[in-house]
């Protein structure tokens, strides 16, 4: 910190990623600035000078969200072995197991629903997000048709956009119900559609 109190830099990923966590359990909303500088650990006015509003931390958050779950999830498409395993993979990616459940959700799913309509931000990242993961798994899918592994003669824009809605109605069913049996109907019949 420096003499002035100010925290070292407002892009430090600590305090992002902490924020993050207060904008997926309360929204944007409901968020108060007392729920940032509690879990962030900065003061109401290191806060602001940090990042000058609510809104511009919130864009942060979203954007650091994005970039870590849209690399995560291109790796996930990207990894060797057979597409089939991939797409399954992703789609198991948001079903987390045992302690880790949570039923949060996607703060960038969260966010679309809560603001994406009234906030041009929120918007572009949350557009920039879905057409960066619908190419990757446009990628996947066209590979998979390329090596046989896939026959299924509907076209490679066909069982992405397919499968995209399935993982994202997958993203929203899963945190809301938190049921197991669902979300594995779900999966395979979602691959034994493209299968």
């Amino acid at each position: 910190m420096s003499k002035s109190g100010r925290p070292r830099e407002f892009k430090d990923t600590a305090v992002i990623d902490a924020a993050v966590e207060v904008f997926r359990t309360n929204g944007y909303e409901t968020c108060s600035t007392d729920d940032l500088c509690k879990q962030t650990g900065l003061g109401r006015g290191s806060l602001y000078n940090a990042f000058g509003s609510k809104h511009e931390l919130y864009e942060h958050a979203l954007r650091r969200y994005h970039e870590v779950g849209i690399q995560a999830q291109i790796e996930i498409l990207e990894q060797e072995g057979p597409v089939k395993d991939c797409l399954r993979s992703l789609l198991e990616w948001e079903i987390p197991k045992g302690e880790e459940a949570d039923s949060r959700g996607c703060l960038l799913i969260n966010a679309a629903g809560e603001r994406a309509k009234n906030d041009p931000v929120v918007e572009k990242i949350f557009k920039q997000h879905v057409d960066l993961l619908e190419q990757a798994i446009w990628k996947a899918i066209r590979r998979g048709q390329e090596t046989g592994e896939i026959s299924n003669v509907k076209s490679t824009d066909e069982l992405a956009g397919m499968f995209l809605s399935s993982y994202y109605g997958l993203r929203v069913i899963f945190p809301a119900t938190m049921n197991y049996a669902l979300a594995e109907r779900i999966i395979d019949g979602t691959l034994d559609t493209i299968f």
